[in-house]
């Protein structure tokens, strides 16, 4: 799952290509799997896995 909507993603893809794939800003943007954040420089490390569940949670500036 993917910001709480069930995607379909290809086996043994890390973490940084499923950002790639689904975010259009990743410099301004957290990742969680499985409700632990997970900084950028560890996002190739990090394999996803079939049930996981990732957020994508993007900054937006305004005021």
């Amino acid at each position: 799952m993917i910001n709480g909507q069930k995607k379909e993603i290809f086996a043994a893809q890390n973490l940084r290509e499923i950002v790639d794939r689904f975010s259009s800003n990743p410099a301004a943007l957290i990742a969680e799997v499985n409700g632990t954040i997970v900084k950028k420089a560890q996002w190739d490390a990090v394999s996803v896995n079939d049930g996981d569940t990732i957020e994508l949670v993007s900054f937006v500036g305004g005021g």
